[in-house]
């Protein structure tokens, strides 16, 4: 059977303060992300999948799977994408390919985060904002409902590969930020490291035929 694993994070619970709180970081990580994990193993099990590529899973969700993988599939997947291109220590700035990427399609840096947080603040109710690259290679910014992807093949826009994802599920900071939602976005910039994000842009490009 599929048994996929909660990823480590690299860095200690409280090591993101004062932006993210350590309460919230462990029940986020143990609790939340812990959950997608086991119901994603017991989904698959369930509908006797033994797939562990769990990008490959995703772009068939309508094809193959039901909601439950969908949504725990989609929350394992996106929830380990979070904890990587997050940093004690980040770099603050991308550059390279990236930044040219981002002048190219957004103008400049400024307006790529206004963009995000427009699509983040705006998203009702649960959901992610991302910045993705399109299957065609270029740069775009969307939301997506619940535990949805770009990568997703329920996803009626442009898909893509995600590489940067902000969880705006009120799980990820109502403790420390309450319903200042606009708040919480603009604190998950000072922990967002670029290298990361540089690397996931290149791994991104490096799989598009």
């Amino acid at each position: 059977m599929s048994e996929f694993k909660l990823p480590q994070l690299l860095y200690s619970y409280d090591a993101l303060e004062p932006y993210l709180d350590k309460e919230t970081i462990s029940i986020h990580h143990q609790k939340h992300h812990q959950a997608y994990v086991d119901n994603l193993n017991a989904a698959l099990e369930k509908v006797g999948d033994t797939n562990t590529d769990l990008e490959l899973i995703l772009q068939r969700i309508s094809e193959e799977y039901g909601p439950a993988v969908r949504n725990n599939g989609g929350g394992h997947y996106n929830h380990s994408l979070f904890w990587e291109i997050l940093s004690p220590t980040p770099k603050l700035f991308p550059e390279g390919r990236l930044n040219e990427a981002i002048n190219k399609h957004f103008g400049n840096l400024e307006n790529l985060k206004a963009e995000i947080k427009k699509l983040a603040t705006s998203q009702f109710g649960s959901g992610w904002a991302w910045l993705y690259v399109k299957f065609n290679g270029t740069l775009a910014v969307t939301s997506t409902p619940n535990q949805d992807n770009p990568m997703m093949d329920v996803q009626t826009q442009d898909r893509g590969f995600p590489i940067l994802g902000f969880d705006v599920w009120e799980h990820a900071y109502y403790l420390a930020y309450q319903n200042k939602r606009a708040d919480y976005v603009d604190a998950l910039w000072y922990v967002l490291d670029w290298s990361a994000v540089e690397k996931k842009y290149e791994d991104a490009l490096s799989r598009i035929k």
